[in-house]
């Protein structure tokens, strides 16, 4: 992969500056068994008493969301493979022998799951946002890119193919963005949905490699997607000092609540988890880590850290807000980031570890009391704090 990633940043820098299977769609029914009989301890490779807290903890997350999945490779709602994809992700990146047969379920229930236009999602027809055909496409892509299996390139392909093919090219207030389904036929975009399919593009652009001759080469319109990424971020002139230099969840709605400047203008505000969606979104775009708006976003970050909640969310989103918060940092390569006083430091990497782990339940799950964004469900949790413990690790490769 060609990605740039960012050399360390001084702090005076940036100072200134996510059943049963049957759902309509997927092509296997086997029956839709709890695999609840696999053991909850820890695999006897290892030593849990000679692990680090996060080693340990890692381990026991996976061992309890292997217990989750069903027999026939399905997490949590079978209408949603990206429910599925996001496990899948997570056990390839701790790449355990004993995972194995999970991956192998795993992979083969999000292979059912492609459609003929290329996507990996199952349709719903009336519902708002359909299958969420983007979303989930996109999520399972770089799940599978994740599981190192040279014969997906195929299916990785043409998912890359129904990806690109969906940003919005409209001429209105959404052009190059992403939304959650291109067959709904509604003009809408997102950054959430943004940056979820930037990332799967950027994270398997590798796949093209292996297209075959004479077959043209798929990508997403980068210039496009960065102009949307970029409207979509608070100026201090355009907001106010809270809000500047963080992102919104899209130009209409106002997830972070609104606002008013000082010329009495009325904005939306900035929150926490989009302002690392957009900052990833940059760094996928190859914006330079020295650019104002990458600057500006790190600074957002700064005045804003915390771990106690998704700033200007509460709990909803939390572990997505961790997620993500891990996914964007590790790639802007800043080993720290400024405390805003400019009294030193924050070691991000350390706090965001000791936070997961002592957010793990007794069974070794993470959850959500508050069930927005779907975070009730264990499984979903479980696999953002995963993914979160592997970014801030450094495992991912």
């Amino acid at each position: 992969m060609n990605i740039r990633v960012f050399a360390p940043v001084l702090m005076a820098t940036f100072a200134s500056a996510i059943l049963t299977i049957g759902g309509a769609g997927c092509r296997r029914n086997t029956g839709a068994t709890p695999l609840g009989s696999v053991s909850n301890a820890p695999a006897a490779v290892t030593q849990a008493d000679t692990l680090s807290p996060a080693q340990a903890s890692l381990n026991r997350g996976l061992n309890w969301l292997k217990t989750q999945q069903q027999t026939n490779g399905v997490w949590s709602n079978p209408s949603f493979p990206a429910l599925s994809a996001l496990p899948l992700w997570a056990i390839s990146v701790a790449a355990r022998p004993e995972d194995g047969d999970a991956a192998n379920r795993a992979i083969a229930y999000i292979v059912s799951c492609e459609q003929p236009d290329g996507g990996i999602y199952v349709p719903v027809p009336g519902r708002k946002g359909g299958g969420l055909s983007i979303y989930n496409t996109a999520i399972c892509m770089t799940a599978l890119h994740y599981a190192k299996r040279p014969e997906l390139a195929p299916l990785i392909r043409k998912a890359r193919s129904h990806v690109a093919g969906s940003q919005h090219l409209g001429g209105d207030e959404y052009y190059g963005g992403f939304g959650y389904d291109k067959a709904t036929k509604r003009p809408y975009t997102d950054l959430m949905n943004t940056h979820w399919a930037l990332s799967a593009m950027r994270v398997t652009q590798d796949a093209e490699d292996s297209r075959p001759a004479g077959e043209a080469r798929v990508d997403a319109d980068w210039d496009a997607a960065l102009a949307y990424v970029t409207k979509l971020q608070n100026t201090a002139e355009g907001s106010d000092a809270d809000s500047a230099g963080g992102f919104v969840y899209n130009p209409n709605n106002p997830q972070g609540n609104l606002g008013t400047n000082a010329a009495g203008r009325v904005f939306l505000r900035s929150y926490g988890s989009i302002t690392y969606a957009g900052l990833l979104s940059l760094i996928y775009a190859q914006v330079g880590r020295d650019d104002p708006r990458v600057v500006s976003a790190v600074d957002y970050a700064s005045r804003h850290w915390t771990l106690e909640e998704n700033p200007g969310m509460g709990r909803q989103g939390l572990f997505y807000y961790y997620n993500i918060m891990a996914r964007a940092l590790s790639l802007t390569g800043l080993p720290a980031i400024p405390k805003a006083d400019g009294s030193g430091e924050i070691a991000w990497r350390d706090e965001l570890i000791a936070r997961i782990v002592a957010e793990q339940q007794p069974d070794g799950s993470w959850v959500n009391s508050d069930n927005r964004f779907w975070e009730g469900d264990p499984v979903l949790s479980t696999s953002y704090a995963l993914l979160t413990l592997e970014y801030a690790l450094g495992m991912m490769k």
